[in-house]
């Protein structure tokens, strides 16, 4: 049985991030690994923020503190707001970590002694209001592709076109405004990702058929346009130091390697990280190198991310020339929008993260972001949708029915599962129904389908109130008591299965749903199918509670708050 890395797109330092970062990466990453960790199979997921940069440094500037003290604390804001999430990593580090620093220059090293990095004379952007070179995402302007007026000197948020700042039309200074800017002579360390194309082109061929569509095309898009030689160095106070071993000039002028150099190498960083805290038992390397036939490791991330990961950072450990572990599977989504509009971390438009949590529980988002998650096209969040959705799936379908059988059984039979007659032909098709949808779910999940997986966990959840239409204890009662009991039993079965298998979709639901039966050992990971067909591992006189509602019904008057207060609609726009 292989083993799975997982890991998903890290998120950059400088603020909360939205709801489309999110299910951009994170919380699909973490609903397969929590799947696959209940299937038995041996499960690493790794994630860290990503905190060198322009960004954290002007972030820094802004709050008047070092930029190592910003970091520190916006990590620990960001992992408070995942542990609410309940997304269950390893291990969460951090990319300004000694064991990322130490590869980071590994990595240079062996790319230098292989004649893949260059150092070359380029002529630069210098502000003379700001006394010094502008990096990148220091130099703001307008994108010469799509003419969006805030693209910054490394990327297009906008289109998502790569640039160099002299791209950019009109451009200015993100610290000081200036638009007075030069162009200077400085030094600084080339990728030559040219010499790796065919390389890198031929490893992507590879995975033509594995991967999804949207990761595939967006690889070979960058590689029809041709792969250049990319700078890998920055003039930064914050970052990972160009060695003075290899490089000792450009050590003493203080350059740093570029955000995107160092950032993917943190996915082997923080593995180490987490080897560190107990040496005794983790091994980082074997989950990194050498293991190509024992690893299988699947990358979770939104498009704008997918060519850093499947063409930039594979050229980077091909020309390493040692055997570094490389992605099999990226699982790409495009965005979700905000009534139609970008979600904006810089505009601070849309939901984000910590204001959803203040809300509602965590479950509540995490079902509504895997039901309607960007896989097929860009999604978009409406609170009506939002609304919408939960008050049919979970407070209806799912809570309603926890709700209606535990309460009716308590009234009628006391607070033990009652036993009942044997099972009859419902209870069969029923069965047979249920692992036909289990089987369904399971494949969904398996393929990383995770809007399909959602629909057949809530078609799950529906065979249950169907079963219930059917059977209508509250009307079998009157005349016959036996079937009613079983009817109930029958249910209350269902209700464990679905906190055995909603587990990796709504965690805290689930385990509330788990604790309702007072069973003597429940510790079964998963159903299989003969057990989905029996429905009986809720044996009658097992002890029951009643637990609180699982999903509040949302109201007309919930959902004006909410749109008052974030904006729908034209203002979203």
């Amino acid at each position: 049985m292989a083993r799975h890395l997982i890991t998903s797109a890290l998120p950059y330092i400088n603020g909360i991030k939205h709801l489309g970062n999110m299910v951009g990466s994170m919380l699909p990453a973490d609903v397969y690994a929590r799947y696959l960790r209940r299937r038995g199979h041996d499960v690493l997921y790794i994630c860290a923020t990503d905190e060198h940069g322009t960004p954290a440094e002007l972030a820094a500037k802004e709050q008047g503190i070092p930029v190592a003290e910003f970091c520190a604390q916006a990590h620990d804001a960001q992992k408070a707001v995942y542990d609410g999430f309940g997304l269950a990593f390893d291990y969460f580090g951090r990319s300004s970590s000694p064991q990322n620093v130490e590869i980071t220059q590994h990595f240079a090293r062996r790319l230098n002694e292989n004649g893949f990095i260059e150092e070359r004379a380029i002529r630069q952007v210098y502000s003379p209001a700001d006394g010094r070179f502008l990096p990148d995402r220091y130099v703001e302007g307008t994108c010469p592709h799509c003419g969006y007026d805030k693209a910054r000197g490394d990327q297009c948020e906008n289109c998502t076109r790569v640039l160099d700042p002299t791209d950019l039309i009109n451009p200015r200074s993100a610290i000081s405004g200036s638009t007075d800017l030069e162009v200077r002579e400085t030094k600084h360390l080339f990728l030559l990702q040219s010499k790796l194309e065919s390389e890198v082109r031929e490893w992507v061929a590879r995975h033509d058929k594995d991967w999804p569509q949207l990761a595939s095309s967006i690889a070979h898009k960058w590689l029809t346009e041709g792969l250049h030689d990319r700078a890998i160095t920055r003039d930064l106070d914050w970052g990972v130091p160009v060695p003075a071993d290899t490089w000792p000039e450009l050590a003493a002028e203080g350059k740093v390697f570029y955000v995107w150099f160092d950032a993917p190498i943190e996915y082997i960083g923080a593995t180490k990280e987490w080897s560190d805290q107990n040496p005794e038992s983790r091994d980082w390397k074997s989950w990194w190198y050498d293991v190509d036939t024992d690893v299988r490791y699947t990358e979770f991330m939104a498009k704008d991310n997918v060519p850093f990961h499947t063409v930039m950072f594979p050229a980077t450990e091909l020309g390493v020339r040692e055997p570094w572990k490389k992605v099999d599977y990226v699982k790409a989504f495009n965005w979700l929008t905000y009534y139609g509009g970008k979600f904006s971390t810089s505009q601070k438009r849309g939901v984000f993260t910590d204001q959803a949590l203040e809300i509602l529980p965590a479950d509540y988002w995490r079902y509504f972001l895997i039901a309607n998650a960007p896989e097929s096209d860009d999604a978009s969040f409406t609170w009506e949708h939002f609304t919408a959705t939960v008050n049919k799936d979970l407070a209806d379908t799912l809570g309603n029915f926890v709700n209606r059988v535990l309460s009716f059984s308590k009234k009628r039979f006391g607070e033990q599962v009652p036993a009942g007659g044997e099972p009859g032909e419902a209870e069969t098709k029923l069965g047979a129904e249920i692992a036909r949808l289990l089987a369904e779910y399971e494949e969904h999940l398996e393929a990383l389908q995770f809007r399909k997986a959602a629909a057949a966990l809530r078609a799950l959840w529906s065979a249950g109130n169907s079963y219930l239409e059917e059977k209508a204890p509250w009307l079998e009662i009157k005349t016959d008591k036996d079937g009613a009991a079983l009817t109930l039993r029958t249910a209350m079965n269902l209700i464990h299965l679905y906190a055995v298998v909603s587990e990796p979709l709504i965690p805290s639901a689930s385990a509330a749903m788990r604790a309702a039966f007072a069973l003597a050992d429940d510790t079964a990971p998963w159903v299989s199918e003969d057990e989905a067909r029996a429905l009986a591992s809720v044996p009658a006189g097992t002890p029951f509670t009643v637990p609180p509602v699982l999903f509040a019904k949302l109201t007309d008057d919930d959902l004006e708050t909410y749109k008052e207060r974030f904006g729908g609609g034209d203002t979203a726009a």
